[in-house]
């Protein structure tokens, strides 16, 4: 896929707009990518900071990052080969053991995840590891829930990351823990949905280490203007598959040493 944007001004707004429409009505659209000729990775962020700059126009308030597409099995899914990024806002929140209505979303589905949290700003396009790790001020276990505006998840590139990654609400566990100590390659993850296995993962499975995914995130937002600040949650990808949710489903993410976080669906 092309860095180079190819499509015009009004281009990008239409699908932006689109997006944003289907969103409100819970309705799915066509893929944006044909419809409004959005084909290149410079188009599809495009169409998300239109959306982004239109949310914070509105009042809402950035709060995070979240990293897509970091593993294996969720790129095999979409048909990729590299992460993305989406905004997390306030309002995207969701409390541990808290009820999500599903009314709210078009084809949500799950993912578990590691949430870093940071102690300081992230500023610089050429962040080191040893940066990073040091502004890192604690972890936590995380649910994603995704959820896209493209029918039947048939997405490209350039549809989830137009789409804001594709990411809809998070839950957050209540349990701090440090940074040091921890080979977060090694860090198991159990999703269960129902009180049966739904997926399982492992740090690795981000990217060979969820550190190396948001070394990537901090260098690119500061690359992108918007970099990474102090109090930011990075959800740093998936650990394993994406499972469907529906009403009346319960999830709960164990990690090996980070804990537990759940919630229902209604």
């Amino acid at each position: 896929m092309s860095q180079h944007s190819s499509a015009s001004a009004a281009q990008i707004e239409a699908a932006a707009l689109a997006l944003r429409a289907a969103r409100a009505a819970q309705a799915p659209i066509a893929p944006i990518a044909s419809t409004f000729g959005i084909t290149s990775l410079a188009d599809a962020y495009a169409v998300q900071e239109f959306n982004t700059r239109a949310a914070l126009s509105q009042g809402r308030r950035l709060v995070g990052r979240k990293i897509g597409l970091t593993s294996t099995a969720v790129q095999q899914q979409l048909g990729v080969d590299q992460p993305d990024f989406g905004m997390l806002f306030a309002d995207m929140e969701v409390l541990d053991g808290g009820e999500i209505d599903c009314s709210r979303l078009i084809q949500p589905k799950a993912e578990g995840e590691i949430a870093f949290v940071l102690g300081r700003d992230l500023l610089r396009e050429d962040t080191t590891l040893a940066e990073l790790m040091s502004a890192v001020d604690y972890l936590l276990p995380a649910l994603e829930i995704v959820d896209s505006a493209i029918e039947n998840w048939k997405i490209s590139l350039a549809d989830t990351v137009a789409d804001n990654a594709s990411s809809a609400l998070y839950v957050l566990g209540k349990q701090p823990t440090r940074l040091s100590a921890l080979d977060l390659r090694l860090e198991g993850m159990l999703l269960e949905k129902n009180g049966a296995q739904a997926s399982i993962g492992v740090g690795a499975a981000c990217l060979g280490n969820p550190l190396d995914a948001c070394l990537w995130l901090a260098r690119t937002m500061a690359a992108a203007g918007r970099p990474l600040l102090a109090g930011d949650v990075l959800l740093s990808g998936a650990l394993g598959p994406m499972t469907p949710v529906v009403a009346g489903d319960r999830l709960q993410l164990r990690l090996t040493r980070l804990g537990e976080v759940g919630c229902r669906f209604v």
